[in-house]
């Protein structure tokens, strides 16, 4: 618990830093807190807390100010949080990150599938990536869609899932200068962090294909595919079943 902080963050928020960076372990605490939270104070029963925002390594608690106040709201926390302690610890290098993958998976964290269609077509960055890892472009798509990726945060836009980690072959720098127009559905990836961007937006990333599958619909239900805590997995399909499922390929500017 002493890694553990618990900030005011508003009127009517507080805000629960778990760690100064992310990791599987961070991740897998998080996720539990959220539980813990959702089960203890957002009940019939008890219902102080009305919502709460997960990040990379922290959890902001929104709670009703005609119901309770921060001094009670924090102690509340504080016992809670207890029973996360385990998970909660100083977990920061690559090599550990492999013997905390059991108590990650033990939370049965949804795993979603999502299409893409790579190629030059769809991923006009995908040869310069090629290239500075000394790969072939089918290397790279590979490597890609081997792995199950963490969804640690959902930002700048509304369905913009911050996934990691990518497999430092294929990590790519942000480009110096950010493009004005990215295609909805691009898949991207910076830095050892991949995403799919929900709409058309300007942006920065390098783009390896794209996803015909909605990442943010207020419409359905849920709004989103993906929520903080789950993982992702990509799977490369053919152009035909790309449009089939109702992917454009847009302009890139």
């Amino acid at each position: 618990m002493d890694k553990i902080k618990i900030n005011l963050a508003g009127e009517n928020a507080l805000i629960i830093y778990f760690s100064d960076q992310a990791s599987a372990s961070v991740a897998a605490t998080i996720l539990k807190a959220q539980q813990l939270i959702r089960q203890n104070l957002m009940t019939q029963d008890c219902h102080i807390v009305i919502d709460i925002v997960p990040s990379y390594a922290s959890i902001m608690v929104m709670y009703d100010m005609e119901l309770s106040d921060h001094h009670e709201v924090r102690a509340k926390l504080r016992a809670l949080l207890n029973d996360v302690t385990a998970l909660a610890g100083d977990v920061s290098t690559d090599d550990e990150l492999a013997d905390n993958e059991a108590s990650t998976d033990d939370l049965n964290a949804d795993v979603i599938e999502l299409p893409v269609y790579y190629g030059e077509e769809a991923g006009p960055d995908l040869e310069v990536i090629a290239k500075r890892a000394s790969l072939s472009i089918e290397e790279v798509i590979e490597i890609h869609q081997a792995q199950a990726y963490r969804v640690y945060a959902i930002g700048f836009a509304p369905g913009f899932a911050y996934l990691g980690e990518v497999d430092p072959r294929i990590a790519a720098p942000r480009l110096s200068t950010p493009r004005l127009k990215v295609p909805k559905g691009a898949v991207a990836i910076a830095d050892r962090q991949t995403a799919v961007y929900p709409n058309v937006s300007p942006g920065g990333w390098n783009i390896i294909g794209l996803c015909p599958v909605d990442m943010f619909n207020p419409d359905a239900e849920p709004i989103m595919p993906v929520k903080v805590g789950d993982k992702v997995r990509f799977k490369s399909i053919a152009k035909e079943t790309f449009l089939a499922m109702g992917g454009e390929i847009g302009e890139i500017a």
